[in-house]
C-alpha cells in the first residue's frame, strides 16, 4: 500500500470534549491549516488568539434551532464527501463553491454521561449527537482523502503525519483512524438504543447492540493461542473495569474474569453489617466468610480451601487495612480487589511487587438492574443481571422442623454464596463461613460429595476431630431433583438446608428432610450460573 499523501489545507473541528484542543489547533495553524468551527469550539480557539472560520460563514447560513442544525449542509458534507481525482466530484466543488475539508475533528455530545449523571428523558434527549455522527460517517467513507479524528488520544498522531510528511497525512493513518471512526459511532449509537430500551421497557428490541471503549491490550486470552482485549461499557458499576491498579504487574484475560467474579460475589455483603471476604480460583469462590474485621473474614474464608486459594483472587467489602494485608501477603495472591486501602496497607502491600492492589472506589450493588451477554456461534444471548438478594425472598418452611434463628442466618450467608458459583453448586456453611464448596458438576449429588470431600481435607490440614460439615446448613442453587443430592448433604453432617423447590420430587425430598429431621427452607429463586 502506497501513502498516497493527501495534504491539510482546510480542518473543521467540533468538540464537547475541549481537552488538548488549543494546541492542537494552534499546531494546526502553524502547518497553514485554515481552522473552521462552531459554537463553543470556534469560541474557545478565537479566545486563544487563533484565526478561525465559523462554520456559518463557510455554509452562508446561520445555526438556527437552538444549534440542532449547523452542520447539516452540502457545503460541509460536499467538503467531507467529494473525491478529488473524480473530475465531477472537482466540477461540482466548483460550481457550488464547496470548499475541501481535509481533515475533521468531532467528539460528539457527551450522552453516556448524561445518562450516567441520571439526567432526566429530554436532557438525555438533548444529548444525542446528529451533526456530529453524520459529519464522523462522512469523513470515514472518504478515508481516501480525508482524515477524521474522534478522540483527544490521536492529536498526537496526525500531527507527527503532518510534521513527517510536510503538511500531510498518510491513508495508513487515515484507514485507521476511519476504523475508529465506526467503531465510535457504533457505540454511541448502542449506548442510545439500550437507553431508549430502558425507557420504553422494551425487553426484547428488535435490534441489540453493545459498545465499548478500549481499557487495554492483553497479551493473550483463556489461552496463550488466543487474542484478547477489555473494553469499558457505558455502565458505570464498580468493579475491575473500573478500578485503579496501583501496582502488579498488567492483568491477564483470566485475571479480570476472576477478579469481576470475585467483586461480584463481595458485594452481597453490606460493608456497614459486616466484614467480608471472598477467594477465588478460576471463576469460583473457593472460600467465603464475614467476620468483626477484614483480617478475620480472610482467616476463615481461606481456612475453607486453603489449597485453592494459593494463587487466587482476593476481594473484601470494606477499606482494606493494615491487618488483612498482612494478612492476605501470607501466601501468593494474583490480585487484591477492595472499595479502598490505608495508605499503611498499600505500603504492605507494596512488598509484594507483583501483586496486583485495585481500589475500586465502591461496592457492586447486588440489587441493581443491569444486561449480561453471552455469545454463541451465530449469536448473542443477552438477560437480565441476576439481582435477586436472598434478604427479598419470601422463605417458606417446607419441613416439620424450622431452622434455628443460628441455621436460618447461615442458610441465608449460604444462598448469598451460592448465587455465585458455577452450577451445579452445593455450599456448606457454618458461622458465616463456607466450610465446603461444590461447583460446576454435572450431577448435584457430586458436587454435595466433592464439597464434603473439601471439608475433610481442611479438617485434616487443619488438625480439627471433624470436618466442619458436621452441624453445617447447606445452601443449593436449584431444586434437589431426587432425595440423593440433599441425603449426600446430610451424611456429610448438614442439619439445614435451603434450596429454590419447585421439583416434582418435592414431597419426596422433604419427607426425606423430615426423616433425618432436618429443617428445609423454599426460596422460590433459582440461581443458575453456567
Amino acid at each position: 500500500m502506497t501513502e498516497q499523501l493527501r495534504r491539510v489545507t482546510r480542518a473543521l473541528l467540533s468538540v464537547s470534549d475541549k481537552t488538548g484542543l488549543i494546541d492542537f489547533a494552534k499546531a494546526l495553524a502553524d502547518h497553514g491549516v485554515e481552522l473552521v468551527s462552531t459554537g463553543g469550539t470556534a469560541k474557545a480557539i478565537a479566545a486563544a488568539g487563533l484565526k478561525v472560520k465559523d462554520v456559518s460563514e463557510l455554509t452562508g447560513f446561520p445555526e438556527m434551532m437552538d444549534g440542532r442544525v449547523k452542520t447539516l449542509h452540502p457545503k460541509v458534507h460536499g467538503g467531507l464527501l467529494a473525491i478529488r481525482d473524480n473530475k465531477e466530484h472537482t466540477a461540482a466543488m466548483a460550481s457550488h463553491g464547496i470548499a475541501p475539508i481535509d481533515l475533521l475533528v468531532v467528539n460528539l455530545y457527551p450522552f453516556e454521561a448524561t445518562v450516567d449523571k441520571g439526567a432526566g428523558f429530554e436532557e438525555c434527549i438533548e444529548n444525542i449527537d446528529i451533526g456530529g455522527p453524520a459529519m464522523i460517517r462522512a469523513a470515514a467513507k472518504n478515508h481516501d482523502d480525508v482524515a477524521v479524528v474522534v478522540e483527544a488520544n490521536d492529536y498526537s498522531a496526525v500531527l507527527d503525519e503532518l510534521a513527517a510528511h510536510k503538511g500531510a497525512t498518510s491513508l495508513q493513518l487515515r484507514r485507521r483512524l476511519a476504523a475508529k471512526a465506526y467503531a465510535r459511532t457504533a457505540a454511541y449509537d448502542a449506548a442510545i438504543s439500550n437507553w431508549f430500551a430502558v425507557q420504553l421497557d422494551t425487553k426484547a428490541p428488535d435490534f441489540r447492540a453493545f459498545g465499548g471503549k478500549l481499557i487495554q491490550s492483553l497479551r493473550y486470552g483463556e489461552n496463550p493461542h488466543q487474542t484478547a482485549a477489555f473494553y469499558a461499557t457505558p455502565e458505570k458499576r464498580p468493579g475491575v473495569a473500573t478500578a485503579r491498579q496501583l501496582q502488579g504487574k498488567e492483568l491477564s484475560y483470566n485475571n479480570i474474569n476472576d477478579t469481576d467474579a470475585a467483586y461480584e460475589c463481595v458485594g452481597e455483603f453490606d460493608p456497614q453489617r459486616t466484614a467480608a471476604c471472598v477467594i477465588v480460583k478460576h471463576a469460583n469462590p473457593c472460600g467465603v466468610a464475614e467476620g468483626p474485621d477484614l483480617a478475620t473474614a480472610y482467616a476463615r474464608a481461606l481456612a475453607c480451601d486453603s489449597t485453592s486459594a494459593y494463587g487466587g483472587i482476593i476481594a473484601v467489602n470494606r477499606t482494606l487495612d493494615a491487618d488483612a494485608a498482612r494478612a492476605i501477603i501470607g501466601i501468593f495472591t494474583e490480585v487484591i480487589i477492595a472499595p479502598d486501602a490505608t495508605e499503611e496497607a498499600i505500603s504492605i502491600i507494596a512488598g509484594r511487587r507483583n501483586l496486583r492492589l485495585l481500589l475500586a472506589g465502591g461496592l457492586p450493588n447486588a440489587r441493581a438492574v443491569g444486561l449480561t451477554a453471552k455469545t454463541v456461534a451465530g449469536g448473542l444471548l443477552v438477560q437480565s443481571r441476576d439481582n435477586a438478594v436472598v434478604e427479598d425472598m419470601n422463605l417458606k418452611v417446607a419441613t416439620k422442623r424450622a431452622p434455628t434463628d443460628a441455621e436460618l442466618r447461615d442458610l441465608k450467608f449460604a444462598f448469598r454464596v451460592a448465587k455465585h458459583v458455577k452450577s451445579n453448586t452445593i455450599i456448606y456453611a457454618k458461622d458465616l463461613a463456607t466450610v465446603g464448596i461444590g461447583a460446576g458438576q454435572m450431577s448435584r449429588v457430586d458436587s454435595a460429595r466433592i464439597a464434603a470431600r473439601k471439608a475433610l481435607d481442611a479438617a485434616a490440614e487443619l488438625k480439627l476431630a471433624e470436618p466442619l460439615t458436621k452441624g453445617s446448613v447447606v445452601a443449593s442453587d436449584a431444586f434437589f431433583p431426587f432425595a440423593d443430592g440433599m441425603l449426600a448433604c446430610i451424611e456429610a453432617g448438614a442439619t439445614a438446608v435451603i434450596q429454590p423447590g419447585g421439583s416434582m420430587r418435592d414431597d419426596e425430598v422433604i419427607k426425606a428432610a423430615d426423616e433425618h429431621g432436618i429443617a428445609m427452607v423454599f426460596t422460590g429463586v433459582r440461581h443458575f450460573r453456567h
